[in-house]
């Protein structure tokens, strides 16, 4: 027996529906609703649709018969308080005006602030923690069930996010470091400070520029890719086809992703800082005549345990929120292709403002 998914009301010359009408539920809504209305002794007929929470094609077809048959009677129909969504739906189905609805008032400011607001907490932020806790969990539980993962997925997300990137980290990492020392010197040497030039390039790109730049680029290389690739097997129900053979998406797609960026962008932090520091180390020997051998005695004197610390947990967060907003919003993509294009740009934005902003927290915790 079909179960019954609406309830109709009747009160004096207004029907109300709510509920959920359907195609499978139409033919039924049809009966009842003429049954109920063919006492109806008033000239005009109010559908209020307000309690009606979902509406397919074949719910719309039999609303329309409805209003057809009383039209047919004399009758004034006229459908009202549907909600926004129904109604764009309702409007697109009518096409011709069959739907007289009236259009949906306009909310103040506060209220139409608040509505933003609790949008903002139940799909942004609620839907990032709900997100951030199952990767958390999955990657944990990965540890302890090797078996679970596909074999070398983790060794090639690791050559994709971390040994492709390692020519654009190299080559930008050593014009920061030589552009950072070059702006510098001038300012030195009219102090007589030329040999600090070591101190402000050693500490500046182990504990700011390296896992800093790093983060950058990997958020517009590798995050940018995440996003795209998650948002394409989203509009193209791939992560539907893996849900029904029993395979979770993110422990099946996005795990091996957080391995390989965990296990490559901290290597790939101590090359850019060692390539920074040769950019400075050139600067200091053709400008401020400053020996190879002597910039390379004095970065033990200058460079601490914490600094190496402090840059390592920087790029660890940092892989952490790149692959996380990547993977967030590539989950949230919809409507083809200009759906993954705009997730894509949006995870590339937000995932570079997060690392400046958790690099601010972070350098405020430390410093």
């Amino acid at each position: 027996m079909q179960k019954k998914e609406y309830s109709l009301t009747l009160e004096y010359s207004s029907l109300k529906v709510e509920g959920a009408l359907t195609f499978a539920q139409s033919g039924k809504f049809l009966n009842e609703a003429m049954s109920l209305l063919k006492h109806v002794t008033s000239d005009s007929l109010d559908i209020d649709l307000v309690g009606l929470k979902h509406l397919d094609s074949g719910g719309m077809s039999a609303l329309l018969h409805v209003q057809s048959l009383l039209r047919e009677k004399g009758m004034t129909v006229r459908f009202s308080g549907a909600q926004k969504s129904l109604h764009r739906q309702m409007e697109v189905f009518a096409g011709s005006g069959s739907f007289d609805l009236p259009k949906p008032k306009s909310t103040g400011v506060f209220e139409g602030l608040g509505l933003w607001f609790r949008e903002f907490w139940s799909r942004d932020i609620l839907g990032f923690l709900h997100l951030a806790s199952e990767m958390f969990h999955w990657s944990f539980m990965g540890l302890f069930q090797p078996k679970s993962r596909r074999r070398g997925e983790v060794v090639n997300q690791a050559v994709q996010i971390g040994v492709g990137a390692v020519p654009i980290v190299m080559a930008m990492a050593f014009i920061i470091g030589l552009v950072l020392a070059l702006q510098s010197a001038a300012q030195l040497r009219n102090f007589g400070a030329n040999i600090f030039i070591v101190d402000l390039t050693v500490i500046a790109m182990m504990r700011e520029m390296g896992p800093l730049i790093t983060a950058i680029l990997v958020a517009g290389r590798s995050g940018s890719a995440i996003a795209a690739e998650i948002a394409t097997m989203k509009v193209t129900s791939e992560l539907d086809a893996l849900t029904t053979m029993g395979l979770n998406p993110i422990r099946f797609v996005v795990v091996p992703k957080i391995y390989g960026a965990l296990l490559t962008v901290p290597l790939l932090t101590i090359l850019a800082d060692v390539c920074g520091i040769l950019g400075g180390a050139m600067v200091a020997y053709l400008y401020l005549d400053i020996a190879p051998e002597v910039f390379m005695n004095r970065i033990p004197q200058v460079l601490l345990i914490r600094d190496l610390y402090v840059g390592f947990v920087k790029s660890l967060v940092f892989t952490g929120l790149i692959v996380f907003i990547g993977s967030y919003f590539g989950f949230r993509a919809s409507r083809g292709a200009e759906g993954v294009g705009r997730m894509t740009t949006r995870a590339v934005v937000v995932s570079i403002a997060f690392v400046i902003v958790a690099d601010s927290i972070l350098g405020l915790i430390f410093y």
